[in-house]
């Protein structure tokens, strides 16, 4: 089904690339001004959005064997991702019972019992209280009662999803819509993580309506690589995700060959995104490397933090890291001093009152789609999220 969808989209592009023509939508779309910076909707974007639907928190690659962590901290929740010894993935608040420390440092790393850095109570990988320092001084507790909180956590294809709020119920598929099948192509379950690195950003909503946007590529990076990009977009969506190509004449060539031999790595390029959050683009550093875009918002409205992860097909040797580093370099630049220095610029700009409405012309559908979405999960209970994702696998 994945590899008819994708035989599917990849008509439509070529169709687009003999027509000369792009996806428009119906009309302009226009977003209020203050959705970028008014306190009130930022927080209600939080609970909302960041702290009741999945979010990507890591990778199964990185988290392959027992013990292996990572510990992060998303929208001021502090996060452990932990492999257990039965192989089973959980994701716990990274907090101790004690006093409320963070028990884990932020990063990766491999460890057979995680202990509290203040008082050193100490918990096993399935979270489990294990050891009170001085208990016998310290008193009786049921340390059944006091593990680690534990989160809703599902790995879809190589993608660790988990929500930050314990104890609500997650429908994982319901959410993705079907999209997850498309990403399993990506093969990203067998890629090896060979780098990461953090950028400081605008509104989250600044940042993301870049991702979904070719329209400015070769004009604000037209010193880097924008003079080789296309501005025309064409838009494929799941619920709230969204895939952004361009019409690629390339694609002409397959007409001549049949289907069932159309090859798979052909059929991929573009930008996945997943809602709300996530940019997956691919690279080519000696083989194909993965940029992973983790978006989330920073500590007010006018902030985020993007973690750039970078996932290879294939192990590095020296000279291929040699290579990564300096496309992960490059690619630092691009985000940090071309998109995120213009979208600070328009944080600034947009606080002053100068114009009351953004504009997403026709030919942003894409921006488009993701601003209706985060206006309807503002307005939606949780009891409507099933439908509301149900509706989307017809959107």
């Amino acid at each position: 089904m994945s590899r008819k969808q994708l035989i599917e989209m990849t008509r439509r592009n070529m169709a687009h690339a003999r027509a000369g023509t792009v996806d428009q939508a119906p009309g302009v779309y226009r977003v209020p001004a203050g959705n970028y910076h008014d306190p009130d909707r930022f927080g209600l974007e939080l609970e909302k959005i960041f702290k009741r639907l999945p979010l990507v928190l890591g990778f199964s690659a990185e988290l392959r064997e027992p013990g292996d962590y990572r510990s992060l901290e998303v929208a001021g929740v502090p996060v452990l991702l932990v492999r257990s010894d039965d192989g089973v993935l959980r994701a716990f608040l990274n907090v101790c019972s004690h006093r409320g420390t963070i028990v884990v440092a932020e990063g990766n790393g491999n460890a057979r019992r995680f202990t509290c850095p203040y008082h050193a109570w100490t918990y096993d990988r399935e979270g489990g209280l294990v050891g009170i320092y001085k208990q016998e001084d310290f008193g009786e507790v049921d340390r059944s009662c006091l593990g680690l909180t534990p989160l809703p956590v599902a790995e879809r294809a190589g993608l660790v999803f988990g929500a930050l709020t314990p104890g609500i119920e997650v429908d994982f598929d319901g959410f993705l819509c079907g999209y997850d099948g498309l990403l399993e192509q990506l093969g990203l379950a067998d890629c090896h993580v060979v780098g990461r690195q953090s950028v400081e950003g605008p509104n989250w909503k600044v940042a993301y309506d870049g991702y979904l946007d070719f329209y400015h590529l070769p004009i604000l990076h037209k010193d880097s690589f924008g003079p080789k990009m296309p501005s025309d977009a064409l838009y494929d969506a799941w619920g709230p995700h969204q895939r952004v190509t361009a019409p690629n004449p390339a694609f002409l060539k397959l007409e001549d060959e049949p289907e069932e031999d159309w090859d798979l790595a052909t059929l991929l390029p573009g930008v996945w995104t997943v809602f709300p959050h996530v940019s997956i683009a691919d690279f080519d550093a000696g083989g194909k490397l993965y940029m992973v875009s983790q978006l989330f918002p920073g500590a007010d409205a006018d902030t985020s933090v993007t973690v750039q992860n970078f996932l290879a097909t294939q192990a590095p040797d020296d000279e291929r890291q040699s290579m990564i580093d300096g496309m992960m370099k490059f690619l630092l630049h691009v985000v940090r001093d071309e998109d995120y220095f213009t979208g600070k610029g328009i944080q600034r700009a947009v606080k002053t009152g100068a114009k009351s409405e953004f504009l997403f012309g026709r030919n942003e559908a894409g921006g488009q789609r993701f601003h209706r979405w985060v206006d309807e999960l503002l307005r939606a209970e949780d009891a409507d999220l099933p439908r509301l994702f149900a509706e989307g696998l017809r959107s």
